[in-house]
């Protein structure tokens, strides 16, 4: 056989193996863009900042780990827990998820996976995401939502923008309401 030959037969082999691999998934996979841990530029264990918003505490953001990215300008955190306070320094909510990211030069907060926010006043917002900007005192979603209210009535959509007790809550998309009889304003 002939060196010529041997490679068709190498590449012959090869695209056939190829083809077979192929054929042999049953879904895509999912590749994840993850950012490894020893990659960090710094590890925190029981991270805990205050978030501000010219000098006034809005928000005190508390994580079991941080790591830190990016010349310490971003954490990325796990077991995170945050008390939203309102202009004079009174409690109005807590948020807890099980991770999120913390830009430390916006002062903004993004929560990820199994997002709850508990206000005081009993309302009770669920969702996968959740950003927090102190700047503009308000959390807000792209995605699906569940807002709990004291007596009973749900609303749900997807995405929302309201201030952190949850008290005056816009549905971005697919407003639904349930329980007793709820207004939606037009938007």
């Amino acid at each position: 056989m002939t060196c010529a030959r041997l490679w068709r037969l190498a590449a012959i082999v090869v695209a056939v193996g190829s083809i077979a691999a192929c054929q042999d998934l049953k879904e895509p996979l999912e590749v994840r863009a993850t950012t490894l841990p020893d990659s960090a530029d710094q590890m925190l264990i029981g991270m805990r900042v205050a978030l501000t918003d010219g000098g006034v505490r809005r928000a005190e953001l508390r994580a079991d780990t941080a790591l830190m990215y990016d010349d310490n300008a971003r954490s990325e955190l796990r077991s995170v827990n945050a008390v939203f306070f309102t202009p004079t320094g009174v409690q109005d909510a807590t948020l807890t998820s099980r991770e999120g990211t913390y830009n430390i030069r916006l002062g903004t907060m993004q929560a990820r996976g199994d997002v709850v926010v508990n206000s005081t006043a009993g309302r009770r917002l669920t969702s996968q995401e959740l950003r927090y900007d102190p700047g503009r005192n308000e959390v807000a979603s792209d995605s699906a939502f569940r807002l709990t209210l004291p007596n009973g009535q749900v609303m749900q959509g997807v995405g929302f923008i309201s201030d952190p007790d949850l008290n005056s809550v816009r549905v971005l998309k697919d407003p639904k309401a349930s329980g007793a009889r709820v207004t939606i304003p037009k938007q």
